[in-house]
């Protein structure tokens, strides 16, 4: 099968949504497209999508995504999910190259990442792209309810 990175276009937002769902990204309290509509209107071009592009697949052609974002001192990656049928084919690793490419040419030096407790998969997959462990505690506060 091929795929090709390309921009987030409004078009994708349910299938984008479907496939959050399935890897496990959304949560309850975080409304994934409101997400996308916040995405959409501060640095868009960090939002990628895989896209299937061989003609072979059932309903959405959408098979990969990934956020970032650079505040001027640091990069961030968010929701990067591959679909299940797509796993082990190197659409996440791309999906992480382009942003991090991207995120270079803007000149953000450092990017970080958050992964969820007891997600050693992940944590694995990310070893294997040479990113670094830190011991932090992460806080958090919510401005905007969006239940």
């Amino acid at each position: 099968m091929s795929w090709a990175v390309r921009a987030f276009e409004r078009a994708d937002t349910e299938s984008v949504v479907a496939l959050w769902t399935e890897a496990g990204l959304t949560r309850p309290w975080n409304d994934p497209r409101l997400d996308i509509e916040r995405k959409l209107r501060v640095q868009p071009e960090l939002f990628l999508v895989a896209e299937d592009t061989s003609g072979d697949v059932d309903g959405t052609a959408i098979v990969g995504t990934v956020m970032a974002g650079y505040d001027g001192h640091r990069g961030w990656i968010y929701y990067l999910a591959s679909a299940e049928s797509h796993r082990h084919r190197g659409i996440a690793r791309a999906l992480v190259r382009e942003a991090e490419r991207l995120l270079e040419a803007m000149g953000c030096p450092k990017v970080q990442l958050m992964v969820r407790e007891g997600n050693d998969g992940v944590l694995a997959f990310y070893d294997a792209l040479d990113y670094e462990r830190f011991s932090v505690t992460n806080l958090g506060k919510r401005l905007i309810d969006d239940v």
